[in-house]
């Protein structure tokens, strides 16, 4: 009998021990004084502003006039209303939307039948003054 029972205080005693383990606390960092800042003068954030360079109007050559139209605007402007004509005609490729199909009024432009979004500001880059 006495054997039967040595097994159970053991289990007992080990148990503590574990959930003893488990519970103990970690030491706390130290607190550091933590300073108020005065209250200063609330700046106001501005709005962004567009970079110069971005939006000085651009004269698009005759055959990209064709496409956006004869009138000066930005270069924004301009690849804004490339993209809007090949969204309006489904220029772009089914199976890789990266690429850009050329149809009679941008194959003049792109120089090719089919360019990568990527290279759309580099081929506008030669259509504009």
């Amino acid at each position: 009998m006495a054997t039967k029972k040595a097994p159970k205080k053991a289990a007992k005693k080990a148990a503590p021990k574990k959930a003893a383990k488990k519970a103990a606390p970690k030491k706390a960092a130290p607190k550091k004084a933590v300073k108020k800042a005065a209250p200063k003068a609330a700046k106001k954030k501005s709005a962004r502003k567009p970079n110069a360079a971005f939006m000085a109007p651009l004269t698009p050559s005759a055959t990209l006039a064709e496409v956006i139209g004869s009138k000066p605007i930005p270069r924004t402007e301009i690849v804004k209303k490339i993209w809007d004509y090949i969204k309006k005609n489904g220029l772009q490729d089914k199976k890789n939307r990266r690429n850009i199909n050329a149809d009679s009024k941008l194959k003049p432009i792109f120089g090719k039948d089919q360019i990568t979004m990527f290279e759309l500001a580099k081929v506008v880059n030669k259509h504009v003054k």
